[in-house]
């Protein structure tokens, strides 16, 4: 497997000069399947949403942890050098509040606000219970090229009862569960956490027939739950569950939750994509 840039190199972010920072966005992070050339897709949501958060956090300094994202995805990103412009609503020593644009020249591609926060003393109460299937226990799956997406390459999967793509939960709730690690093997952190957070393909593929709905995420939130130092997941493991809410009227809005191995609670997600009209349809 051949790979023009390593996950770390991706994630990379250096200081302009000019108070944005560089990034070069490489086609291994394509989610065209890898059956098509990388060209005919653009960088992940996933991606992107890591680099924003990673763009306002280096730029700005923040180091309390990230509590909020959500993420725009206003237009497909090239595959060529990106910047990224963070900038400070109001900074505090409890709760910060920022916002990013990532694009290339005057081509806007996503645009972000983060919520960073120090975390006190408080009441505790984590209601989001989960005992899949243990990780050693599964097979690795990786996912079919037809329509597996390039930047899934960077990512292990395996699945607690199968894929289940096409039509398999018709009938049933639209649901997936997965455990999913990035393949370089680094403890779970912040960015790969966001990374992984849209590491697989729409839950809806579960409930409806071949061939797949195409959709474009246009924007995503993600809530982290807990502060992803390294002992949380040596390993870089966590458990994903997704589910399809709605599809209708050319929208699809899914939620999602990743557990660390222990059974944390580690984030939220909710990702609202638009469907691309089939052909004839």
């Amino acid at each position: 497997m051949t790979f023009q840039q390593t996950l770390a190199e991706a994630l990379t972010l250096t200081d302009d000069g000019e108070g944005g920072l560089d990034v070069r966005l490489s086609g291994d992070f394509s989610n065209a399947p890898m059956s098509l050339e990388p060209a005919k897709g653009a960088p992940f949501g996933g991606l992107m949403a890591a680099l924003a958060g990673g763009a306002m956090r280096q730029g700005l300094g923040i180091e309390t942890p990230l509590q909020t994202l959500t993420v725009q995805y206003l237009a497909a990103a090239r595959f060529e050098a990106a910047n990224f412009k963070p900038a400070m609503a109001r900074g505090g020593r409890n709760v910060s509040y920022a916002s990013v644009i990532g694009g290339q020249g005057d081509r806007m591609a996503v645009q972000a606000l983060g919520t960073f926060g120090r975390d006190v003393a408080g009441p505790v109460l984590k209601p989001l219970d989960v005992k899949p299937t243990p990780v050693d226990a599964l097979e690795s799956s990786p996912l079919d090229p037809l329509y597996g997406p390039w930047f899934t390459r960077y990512i292990e999967h395996r699945f607690v009862a199968g894929p289940k793509l096409f039509g398999q939960n018709a009938g049933q709730s639209p649901e997936l569960g997965c455990w999913m690690r990035t393949t370089d093997g680094a403890p779970l952190d912040e960015a790969r956490l966001l990374f992984l957070l849209d590491g697989l393909y729409p839950t809806y593929w579960t409930a409806l027939p071949a061939p797949p709905a195409i959709s474009a995420s246009v924007d995503l939130r993600a809530d982290l739950l807990a502060d992803l130092t390294p002992d949380v997941s040596p390993e870089g493991w966590a458990y994903f569950h997704f589910k399809s809410r709605d599809v209708g009227g050319g929208w699809a809005v899914e939620d999602g939750v990743a557990w660390a191995p222990d059974g944390t609670p580690l984030a939220l997600v909710r990702q609202r994509r638009k469907i691309v009209p089939m052909r004839g349809a």
